[in-house]
């Protein structure tokens, strides 16, 4: 008796999750389309016909990273009436985000993206630069006299905590010691 196929696009988001899993193991390991295909149990050319190429894969895990730190941001925005707290939810949840993915956290740190595309790079350089935008937002909404330096100093606050994150093998959580953290950033601020 053989297997079910599977439902159309069911097989596009197993390979995607099989991808996820492979990034979230501690070492930092390029991941190849063999290494891949052998975890699911299917040829190369099976990947191939979800996906044109390896950059296309990531290209799919970025545009979930996007909706899922845009969608956190909207959700936090249309909860909460403050600019000031909006902007340290936003930081908590998008670090929060990142270690409950661990995989996606080593493509947000740009990490996994190393020996990939260029291209790929600069897609999660824009995920960035509008993150970076999004507390510049808020900030001159909370009429913080320094919003865009904050802004700037946060969105790097956030990487590096995910490359720590990365490359201590997911040990140091990016949230870790973050009560303590707060003070410095919002000192002067709701």
């Amino acid at each position: 008796m053989s297997t079910p196929r599977p439902q159309p696009g069911e097989r596009r988001l197993q390979i995607l999750q099989a991808l996820a899993d492979m990034l979230q193991t501690p070492g930092g390991e390029r991941v190849t389309t063999a290494a891949l295909a052998a975890r699911l149990g299917v040829s190369e050319a099976a990947l191939y016909r979800h996906f044109a190429s390896k950059a296309q894969m990531f290209d799919a895990l970025i545009e979930f990273i996007e909706n899922s730190v845009f969608g956190l941001i909207q959700q936090v925005t249309d909860r909460e009436p403050l600019p000031q707290v909006q902007v340290r939810l936003i930081v908590m949840l998008v670090l929060q985000f990142a270690e409950k993915n661990p995989g996606m956290a080593r493509v947000m740190a740009g990490d996994a993206l190393v020996l990939e595309h260029e291209r790929l790079m600069a897609r999660m350089e824009l995920l960035w630069d509008k993150f970076e935008s999004a507390l510049k937002q808020r900030l001159r909404e909370a009429a913080h006299p320094q919003a865009v330096a904050l802004a700037t100093v946060l969105s790097a606050f956030v990487q590096a905590r995910l490359q720590r994150y990365a490359r201590s093998g997911f040990q140091r959580l990016p949230s870790d010691r973050l009560s303590e953290v707060w003070p410095v950033f919002f000192e002067n601020i709701g």
